[in-house]
This record gives C-alpha cells, structure tokens and sequence, in this order.
C-alpha cells in the first residue's frame, strides 16, 4: 500500500458529485434523496460514501489477495488471476445500518446520517464461494474473516486496528456474495473499494469489506473490534442488555417525489419512491397523506433479487396549505416498518415509517 489518499482529493470528488457531508475525514457523505430518481443502478458518483478510516492508496499491479487460515491450499491471487476467472454481475442496493440515525431520540453516538445512506450499483466480480472452493476449506470452519487494507486507531485499542469482518461459513458459501472488482461497469473507484471488495447481497453495508487484501478462515467466533464492540443492536430488557448481530437489511421505504417542502398544485397528486428489505422482495407500499388511511401503492418496472423496488400512488390533496405524506413498506417475509424508529445504544436500523411534509397551493 503505497499511503493513503489525501482527503482533499476525496472531498473534491463528492463535491463534485452533490453529496452530502457527514464528515470529511474520514470521508462520510450520503446521496440527496432526490438524486436516488433514475435507472435502476445509479451513476457511482452518486453512490453514497462510508469509511471508517483513510482511503488506502492501492497499486492494482502489486495488490494480491491471500487467502489462508483453515484452508488445504492457500492462496494469493493477484487481481488478474481474480479477473480470469469466471465472473458474475449483480445489480445490488447497499444500505449503511447506520442510515437513519439522525431520527433518533435520544439520539446516539456514530455519523448522523439522514436517509440517504443508501444506494444501488450493478456489481461485478467472482463468487466468493468458487475461491474458497479452490482453496479447499477444512472441516473445523466455522467463520471467514476479510480484511481491509483501511486501519487506524479506535479509542479500547493499541496500535493500528485493520477493517475486518467476519461472516457465518455458510453465509460466505453461498453462490451470491461476490470478491468484486467492478462497479457499474467499470474498475472500482477508489473511495468503494479499489482494487477489490466483498459484496454481500441484502446484508448491511458494513458486511461489504472493501480494499479486500486477506481472506481468512477461522474455526472459531471473530472478535475484531467492528464485530464485537460494533455493528449489534443493544437493547435493555428486564435489566439486561441484549445484543443481537446487524445483519440484513430492515425493511424500508423512501419517498422520492414530490421532495420534502414541495409545494404542489391543489388536486391529482403523484408520490413516487422505493422500497427494499434484506429478509425478502416487498410484497407491498402503502401511503398516507395528510394522516388519512393507508392507500395501496402500485409496485412498478423490473425487480432484480437484490435491488430496490419502484413504487408509485397516483391520489389527490386534501386541500391548501401544508400536508403530510407517509409511506411504508411490508416484505414477503411478513416485516412492516415501525411507525417510530427502533431505539438501541449504538443507533443501527433506524427504519420507521418516513414523513415528508409538502405545501399544497
């Protein structure tokens, strides 16, 4: 690793591109609401933004991916071994558990992210589980562990802490969850993961390692610091803390139009907006406005397995003067979103029900 990226040069980029600030350094920045309307993948320079460290500087001719551990053969795979062999694309919607947060009360420590750390991009890369395969996983495996080349220093913690998490055997086993190497068609940028990250489908963002450098296999339960002191729910409950792994996505709706403070004309009104859920396709929309009953929106255009789906209600106003629009999605799975966000200490899956407030003339 050849340093890390000035971070001017990275605020430059997203500048550039519209976003949202929630830090600079490291870069955070969330893509506007409004930005999120289009296609069904996003141009990547609108594609939302989370770094817990400095973004690595990495020379694609030197980068090698090691894989070692629990394995019969390990491995180091430069990445145009990676490229030869046989690819895969995958149109996914990336969520940081994190998005929400500001909505909180009491609110919580972490980025205060509003809505819009979320995003989709159609990915390329291997499956994971054909790399694995050729390293010739041993019977004692239970986790595999990936490891960022990002690092710096956490607050319960000496010396350089790496980015690393770990996912179940079976999850990193199965045929989806790619080691991918392009976005949207082209090579990674640098602030998504040059040369190489991991793509977990329907999971939390924060599963998707990127600037992936080792691949390990453990045949016990992972304690890096972003698995065990982040990224879980942590409740109160009869004077217990219970804790529960972030893992996939909640379900969730977004209102895209008409945006928040609109002023529309009096009679038909058209909302649009997206839904997604980690447990399974959404099954349903519904809106409300003005605090009236629930109207069943309609699901619309090509829902591929992982991305979000397009939804629309044509309704009517109430009438002048200032009206709330509310939406909410369900999944096949049988999850609806809370009408009040979820509180837990460390502030992830903040999915209640959005409000969006427009003024009728």
């Amino acid at each position: 690793m050849d340093g890390t990226i000035e971070p001017h040069e990275a605020v430059e980029r997203a500048q550039a591109a519209g976003l949202t600030f929630q830090r600079s350094d490291p870069l955070n920045c969330e893509t506007p609401i409004t930005a999120l309307i289009g296609g069904i993948a996003m141009p990547t320079s609108h594609f939302y933004v989370r770094n817990h460290f400095r973004i690595p500087k990495l020379d694609s001719s030197s980068w090698r991916l090691n894989v070692a551990g629990l394995v019969r053969r390990p491995l180091t795979l430069s990445l145009q071994d990676l490229q030869n062999m046989r690819s895969q694309t995958l149109i996914v919607t990336m969520e940081c558990a994190g998005n929400g947060r500001a909505l909180l009360d009491p609110p919580t420590d972490g980025e205060q992210w509003g809505l819009g750390a979320a995003s989709i991009a159609e990915w390329s890369g291997i499956p994971l589980v054909e790399v694995l395969e050729t390293a010739g996983v041993e019977t004692s495996a239970r986790e595999v562990v990936f490891r960022g080349a990002d690092g710096g220093t956490v607050a319960t913690r000496s010396g350089v802490t790496r980015f690393e998490r770990s996912l179940e055997l079976g999850v990193a086993l199965e045929p989806d969850v790619l080691l991918a190497y392009a976005m949207n068609g082209e090579p990674l940028p640098p602030e998504h993961g040059y040369p190489l990250r991991l793509v977990v489908p329907g999971w939390y963002g924060v599963a998707s390692v990127k600037w992936l450098t080792e691949v390990e296999v453990i045949g016990s339960a992972f304690d890096g610091f972003f698995q065990s002191e982040r990224y879980f729910y942590e409740w109160e409950r009869s004077g217990q803390a219970v804790r529960e792994p972030v893992m996939l996505q909640r379900v969730r709706s977004l209102i895209t139009e008409p945006a928040q403070d609109a002023e529309v004309a009096n009679g038909d009104l058209a909302v649009r907006g997206l839904a997604w859920s980690g447990a399974g396709p959404i099954a349903r929309v519904e809106v409300s406005v003005a605090g009236g009953d629930w109207e069943s929106a309609r699901l619309v255009g090509e829902r591929h397995s992982y991305s979000w789906q397009r939804w629309e209600l044509i309704t009517r106003t109430p009438g002048p003067g200032v009206t709330s629009l509310r939406a909410r999605a369900t999944d096949h799975a049988g999850h609806t979103q809370p009408d009040q966000p979820e509180w837990n200490r460390l502030g992830y899956g903040s999915n209640a029900v959005q409000e969006v407030s427009i003024r009728v003339r």
